[in-house]
């Protein structure tokens, strides 16, 4: 397991010479791929789930404590895939922000998501301090550059007492699973995108499987979360390949503020 020392970067995995040969290239590589196969996101990641996806991600925001009310950033927004359950979850009374790198996943989302959309790099998010209830990520942590210096970025942001919440896709441990789950993610999601959407989209879906091959283990993560100043972190494995994130931005008791104010 990957130890986190105090002041040092954490990157969520080494680069990977089959797409990008230097740390200082991944930024690019993932922004130009997201922005070239944001058309065929939301069919591949349907068909890679069996259309269980939304299903998941609304259950998995409602154990995480979305709820009515709450003011909501979905980092890494996509498509909006986490945006919609979230602001299903916070309904009227709440409100949902959706942020991302890419302008072809934003130009995306806006055809299937009502929520406000904001370009950024969540390294860099150009929003005031304090003023959200929950930030949301899902199946983006393995894109970004410092695991340590972007959680920060999260509690920033957060109210005392405010939730992360992010989904992830992890290696199962079982030998079994992890070997199914690799001929599948690796292999036929990737020949299914080539049929569906061309070399672009297979590129995608081998990189996504290539990335959760080489991702830091999960207690990684968690040590990250604290130390970016977060507590209560935690991991939840779900069906033997999801996982859930959870932390709260330190805070008095009874803190936590829901509403739309400041926005």
């Amino acid at each position: 397991m990957t130890k986190v020392e105090r002041g040092a970067p954490v990157v969520p995995h080494p680069p990977l010479p089959q797409y990008y040969a230097t740390e200082a290239e991944r930024r690019p590589f993932v922004s130009d791929l997201f922005d070239r196969t944001a058309r065929h996101y939301s069919w591949i990641t349907t068909l890679m789930a069996f259309g269980s996806g939304e299903w998941y991600r609304h259950q998995a925001l409602a154990r995480a404590g979305i709820g009515p009310g709450d003011t909501v950033l979905d980092v890494c927004l996509g498509t909006g895939q986490v945006a919609r359950p979230a602001a299903q979850l916070a309904g009227a009374s709440g409100a949902v922000i959706g942020l991302d790198a890419s302008m072809g996943m934003l130009a995306a989302a806006r055809h299937r998501t009502q929520v406000p959309l904001l370009q950024a790099i969540v390294e860099r998010i150009p929003l005031r301090d304090a003023i959200f209830d929950a930030v949301t990520m899902g199946y983006a942590l393995r894109h970004v550059i410092d695991l340590v210096a972007v959680f920060r970025e999260y509690a920033r942001v957060l109210k005392p007492g405010g939730r992360l919440v992010i989904l992830e896709l992890t290696q199962p441990r079982s030998g079994v699973l992890r070997t199914l789950t690799k001929v599948y993610l690796k292999h036929v999601v990737p020949g299914l995108a080539l049929l569906g959407g061309g070399r672009e989209a297979r590129v995608l879906m081998r990189y996504f499987w290539d990335t959760i091959e080489s991702c830091v283990p999960p207690e990684t993560i968690v040590e990250a979360m604290t130390a970016a100043g977060l507590e209560q972190a935690g991991w939840q494995p779900m069906f033997g390949i999801f996982s859930e994130y959870t932390a709260i931005k330190p805070g008095l008791e009874g803190s936590l503020e829901r509403g739309t104010e400041g926005l």
